[in-house]
């Protein structure tokens, strides 16, 4: 074998060592993804995990958790965001692509001689190259950066938003067990009122619609027990979904402490602006529609190709030169596609500011009801020790014959009335600080006391 066939072999095998080669990724069996993780790691890597607006912290399962630790695991085990960060490697890759040049095109060809005078078999072989991409190169990188960019802010945004929702959560399973208890309360004070009427109706002592009335409460009070038992059932497993848990797995809650007024609205309203993620993310693929508004003109253009060909003929004549072909923008121009990146550039720009004007009104209108619950709050506050008080000494008169234990224990289920308000307005405080937070972008420890 001559010199130059091995060559051309080396050649081949050193092109063909550098690509990839197929590997299949079959999908994992439904008990590997369902199963519990794996606590020891969880733990580590949520001691590890460092966001600015969490604290770092080993985390045990059996022990009580705070709102922050609800994030850090719900940062790590959501399904949702597993899958997010996932799709941000498929960006990655596609500005990957966009840094790479265009492979060059080799042909080649061969003509037997069959018949006729002349003695020798004609070949060709032809090596040509696009340039038409090598002009749009700058602006496929800057599109591709760009959009890589939208992704990674878009994951963040998301992060930060299942981190609140975790801790919103965790809020509220810790408000409903406490308004559980004073619901249980007031299901049995209502069935023991309901009791001590009928027993009083059955003596002649008291009317039907005396006793009509008590029942209608005790429903009332049952109700109300089955409502909330099964809002703390629908709150536990809606916990347990966004921490990626088993619905089996119940988790102890650590106390809440009392939530940071909220700022003037247009303070927090201008911080949004500047820091929440999801408009950072959208300036980001407004970057990106730029660079493809650049892109669309530059390929108005016209597409450049260069190639040089060697041939030989029957007659062993043979020839070497350059080729070039183009387009000629005549007709089309690529005036299509520059309408459509303009029109998409428009589109993004116009999604960009009703962003801001939503921003601004869910902000505003979330401080007002902030500031309407508190002044509710204060209200009820300065009504509760004439409520308490009577409650007490109606209770000592009750133990003491000087009163009817009826209306002792009425006058208890309206102390217990007026409890349950307050922990209604405590929980609707502090899920709405936390929904202030994620509107604003940024934690309420930052607020100004």
């Amino acid at each position: 074998m001559s010199r130059y066939p091995l060559l051309a072999l080396l050649g081949l095998a050193l092109l063909t060592s550098a690509c990839a080669s197929y590997h299949p990724a079959p999908l994992r069996k439904a008990e590997a993804v369902l199963a519990d993780p794996d606590r020891a790691v969880l733990s580590a890597d949520a001691a590890a995990l460092k966001r600015p607006y969490l604290t770092p912290q080993s985390i045990d399962l059996e022990a009580p958790l705070t709102p922050d630790a609800l994030a850090l695991i719900a940062l790590l085990e959501n399904p949702d965001l597993k899958a997010q960060r996932v799709a941000v490697g498929v960006t990655d890759a596609q500005a990957f692509a966009a840094r790479l040049l265009p492979d060059p095109q080799v042909q080649g060809s061969i003509d037997k001689l069959i018949a006729g005078p002349d003695p020798y078999n004609a070949y060709g072989t032809q090596f040509a190259l696009d340039l038409s991409q090598l002009r749009s190169t700058r602006v496929i990188r800057q599109q591709g950066e760009a959009s890589k960019r939208q992704v990674r802010l878009d994951l963040a945004w998301a992060e930060w938003q299942v981190a609140g929702q975790a801790r919103l959560q965790g809020v509220r399973i810790a408000a409903l067990e406490a308004q559980l208890t004073l619901a249980e309360q007031s299901a049995q004070s209502a069935e023991a009122l309901l009791t001590s009427a009928m027993q009083a109706a059955s003596r002649g002592d008291l009317g039907g619609a005396d006793v009509d009335t008590r029942r209608q409460a005790a429903l009332d009070a049952g109700s109300k027990l089955r409502t909330m038992q099964g809002d703390l059932l629908t709150a536990r497993g809606e916990l347990n979904r966004l921490l990626g848990l088993p619905p089996h797995v119940v988790l102890k809650l650590a106390p809440v402490s009392d939530p940071r007024a909220a700022p003037d609205a247009d303070a927090l309203v201008a911080k949004a602006l500047e820091q929440r993620l999801d408009l950072a993310a959208l300036r980001a693929g407004y970057d990106s529609a730029e660079a493809s508004v650049h892109k669309a003109v530059l390929d108005q253009f016209p597409n450049l190709s260069l190639s040089m060909s060697a041939s030989r003929d029957t007659s062993a004549n043979t020839t070497l030169g350059p080729s070039v072909g183009f387009t000629l923008p005549v007709w089309n121009r690529n005036r299509g596609g520059i309408a459509i990146a303009k029109a998409t550039r428009a589109q993004l720009q116009a999604e960009y500011e009703a962003r801001q004007f939503q921003t601004r009104a869910e902000i505003t209108a979330a401080v007002r009801s902030l500031a309407n619950l508190r002044r509710q709050k204060a209200d009820l506050l300065a009504r509760m020790p004439a409520i308490a008080s009577f409650a007490q000494s109606s209770e000592i008169a009750a133990s003491h014959g000087d009163l009817a234990r009826a209306t002792a224990l009425t006058a208890l289920q309206t102390l217990r009335d007026r409890q349950m308000s307050l922990a209604q307005i405590d929980q609707q405080i502090a899920e709405q600080t936390i929904a202030l937070e994620l509107l604003s972008g940024g934690i309420s420890r930052e607020w100004q006391a």
